[in-house]
């Protein structure tokens, strides 16, 4: 078997640049999925049949399509219709961010439905409007119900942020392949990139245990 790892050493601090892209792209598409995702679960709890309509449809349109279709039509279409050079890791944000809003709001709703109805009534009889109450009671509650999916969600854009890289953003997987390219070899580089990839979940794994651990002890 002709494996050297230390052929790649040259080349590791060009790799390990990738993390802080992808951590970005990560971040940045779970606050834009979160913030439309809360939005369409607003819409889809609402007495407004059409936004009730609007938000259903657009979770079959997320769902029920490929990412990577989502992601080639938001960066190559966007020239031809807006007659805007959009950059890839917008065209990475806006695509993963619109797809994880249409999981999130599912998530998020379940979460709301599982709450106590008796919680959104002693709201009322207390004359808290329904936006403060949604606000204030009623997510907050929900976000402790639904923080576990929240993390998997969060894994997920993780790990699938690595199908940027087809649009040429310089995460994680386009910085390896650009070391393959150089060196000739894709083994080595490869199991580099997944035993990062590895770690960071892992760390995201254990953090989220300790925040639930510790949402736990503040309940009780």
């Amino acid at each position: 078997m002709n494996i050297d790892f230390s052929r790649i050493e040259p080349y590791i601090p060009f790799m390990l640049e990738g993390i802080w892209v992808t951590l970005l792209f990560t971040l940045l598409s779970l606050i834009f999925g979160l913030i439309w995702g809360t939005c369409l679960t607003l819409m889809k709890i609402s007495t407004i049949k059409p936004l009730r309509w609007f938000a259903d449809f657009y979770t079959s349109i997320f769902r029920g399509t490929p990412l990577l279709l989502q992601l080639f039509i938001i960066y190559f279409s966007t020239p031809q219709l807006l007659q805007y050079d959009i950059s890839p890791l917008m065209a990475g944000v806006l695509a993963f961010g619109l797809n994880s809003s249409a999981y999130i709001s599912e998530i998020m709703r379940a979460g709301i439905n599982a709450i106590d109805k008796g919680q959104r009534e002693a709201a009322m009889s207390l004359g808290v409007n329904y936006s403060t109450m949604m606000l204030f009671v009623i997510l907050p509650q929900a976000f402790k119900n639904i923080l576990p999916a929240l993390v998997n969600e969060m894994i997920t854009l993780l790990k699938e942020s690595s199908l940027v890289s087809v649009i040429g953003v310089q995460e994680l997987l386009r910085r390896a392949n650009i070391v393959t390219s150089q060196i000739y070899v894709t083994f080595e580089p490869l199991i580099f990139t997944g035993i990062i990839y590895y770690v960071i979940v892992m760390i995201l794994a254990i953090l989220a245990r300790l925040l639930e651990r510790r949402m736990r002890v503040s309940e009780a």
